[in-house]
């Protein structure tokens, strides 16, 4: 009689459980959004390599009816952008601002979206391991999917002097799969705490440890800090690499992809072209190489990344942007 009462009571447990997320799920499910993007990518093609255009895939939410928080990484150096609501509608969309290390972005939609359910921003402060978390994305393309799980652990690292070196994560074994990335994570009481990021896996697929950026370091740095995106990824050279692509000085950012509508792309910044391996990094060689940004030179230090910081958070609209980089052994001047 006791193991049928316990077992009772289970089974009006998990039924309430079910019936919450599914309640929670129908609530905040419009305003969760699945972005297509368009990128140029270095491919083999027989004997030869050449740029191609390539498809590409994530989640964001809204959070206004024109602008939407997503993972830096899905749509960083995307040359178009489209975002595809629950209701069918697909609205063109443009990049605002990026950090690569936190992984946040924000975008925003070239037209207001009528009707838009939006959702909030939690404190993810007060999100504690143990506690029940739900992810909706579109893993591999099927879109609003739902996963549920709990916060295994939180990693943070935020007391960089330098914006673009701190991270905030959340750690969760509610399944997470290519597609996912850049939607958000819920707490039970419909706030997002998180924004997916990754998954550490030995196969490729899912293993049960997922990240998600916290919600605070994406209000930190999307919306308090808003520096503006530049459109372009770059790898940071020092010591050893330095050298070795006889650059002028202790270090120097060497850009790999530049978005060609970017700021720095009407710069007339050159990303790489050939495929190479340096210390077991894979990267494009023959882009420029940043050696200093409006006077002030690349160098991998705090006291430098943190003035390149407050550089990058002072600029406004129409500001002149001046780089100074390395190209086919020269150094030259871009201006917008």
């Amino acid at each position: 009689m006791r193991y049928f009462i316990l077992s009772f009571f289970f089974i009006l447990y998990t039924s309430a459980k079910a019936q919450d997320l599914s309640a929670l799920y129908e609530k905040v499910k419009p305003a969760v959004v699945v972005i297509y993007t368009e990128e140029r990518k270095l491919q083999r093609l027989g004997n030869t390599t050449a740029m191609v255009n390539a498809q590409g895939l994530g989640s964001g939410f809204l959070i206004s009816d024109t602008e939407i928080i997503t993972a830096a990484h899905v749509v960083d150096v995307a040359e178009k952008l489209f975002v595809q609501f629950l209701d069918g509608e697909t609205i063109e969309a443009k990049v605002v601002s990026t950090f690569n290390e936190a992984d946040v972005a924000l975008i925003r939609l070239t037209r207001p979206k009528k009707n838009a359910v939006l959702v909030s921003l939690g404190d993810s402060d007060k999100s504690k391991v143990g506690e029940q978390v739900v992810i909706i994305g579109a893993p591999f393309g099927l879109a609003h999917s739902l996963s549920s799980g709990y916060i295994s652990s939180k990693k943070s690292n935020t007391k960089d002097a330098n914006p673009y070196t701190n991270t905030e994560f959340i750690q969760t074994d509610a399944a997470i799969n290519t597609g996912n990335s850049g939607g958000p994570m819920f707490n039970l009481g419909g706030e997002v705490i998180g924004i997916v990021s990754q998954i550490k896996t030995v196969t490729g697929g899912f293993q049960g440890i997922g990240f998600a950026a916290t919600s605070n370091i994406a209000k930190a740095l999307l919306i308090d800090k808003k520096i503006p995106w530049t459109g372009a990824d770059f790898l940071p050279l020092s010591g050893k690499s330095a050298k070795l692509l006889n650059i002028p000085q202790n270090s120097g950012l060497l850009a790999q992809r530049v978005v060609s509508t970017s700021p720095y792309g009407k710069m007339g910044l050159r990303g790489g072209t050939v495929e190479a391996t340096i210390d077991g990094t894979d990267v494009l060689l023959g882009g420029d190489i940043i050696l200093a940004f409006n006077g002030i030179r690349f160098e991998m230090n705090d006291e430098t990344l943190k003035k390149l910081g407050d550089f990058a958070s002072s600029l406004q609209s129409g500001d002149a942007v001046v780089l100074e980089i390395l190209r086919g052994g020269k150094i030259l001047s871009l201006q917008n």
